[in-house]
């Protein structure tokens, strides 16, 4: 469900009491038999301020900020760590979750890593295996990140269809050359430059700690 705009009053107000002030004015006048010059000075003093208002509410409906409309996601809250992992990759695992979760708007998020499934954490879906789409291939083979900032919008967003199936805003953050976290935002456009800066550092933290911990478990 849609949570209302907290400064929809606040940008509304000029325009009601604006409006409110013209009407008054109006029906003074109409009910007025016989128009004094101090009524007239006063009638066109409380025209001018209407007017005033009126403009500062339609300046403030474009210029004033809005928060992203957010919704509830979709699903079950969770934490599910692959089992054959490593103790110390658990660990950084639970400990990268937890400040991406607290930290930013991220509400659901994946550590996918060499065609397994690491973590799941947050409101999960009911589905849980990940076949790469086209999206999710291109930052592996670009080890770029590809931010939907709408998924809605987008048509490959049907991939993601092991995040909540409302999801409204996606990060693809490559972990190294083999893995790549995902990240589910319960508002759209709501992450920030700083956010992804974040992430980006989180992602890189994860790909040292990943590639040493894993190499040394399959050799073993």
């Amino acid at each position: 469900m849609t949570k209302p705009d907290p400064n929809r009053v606040l940008r509304r107000l000029p325009l009601v009491v604006g409006g409110l002030g013209a009407v008054l004015l109006l029906i003074n006048r109409l009910l007025t038999p016989e128009l004094t010059e101090s009524q007239a000075r006063g009638d066109v003093l409380g025209v001018i301020l209407s007017a005033v208002l009126i403009l500062t509410g339609l300046i403030w409906q474009q210029v004033q900020p809005r928060s992203p409309d957010t919704v509830e996601l979709i699903g079950k809250e969770g934490f599910v760590l692959a089992p054959d992992l490593p103790e110390t990759v658990k660990t950084e695992l639970a400990w990268a979750s937890h400040l991406l979760l607290t930290n930013t708007v991220t509400r659901s998020l994946i550590v996918y890593y060499q065609g397994k499934v690491l973590l799941r954490r947050g409101i999960l879906a009911n589905k849980s295996e990940i076949v790469p789409g086209a999206i999710l291939k291109r930052v592996l083979e670009t080890q770029k990140p590809i931010y939907l900032v709408a998924l809605k919008v987008y048509p490959g967003a049907i991939e993601f269809d092991y995040l909540p199936e409302n999801t409204q805003g996606v990060i693809c953050q490559p972990i190294g050359n083999q893995g790549v976290l995902i990240l589910a935002a319960n508002a759209p456009r709501s992450y920030t430059k700083q956010d992804e800066n974040w992430i980006a550092g989180i992602a890189d933290k994860l790909a040292v700690t990943l590639s040493c911990n894993m190499l040394a478990d399959s050799e073993t």
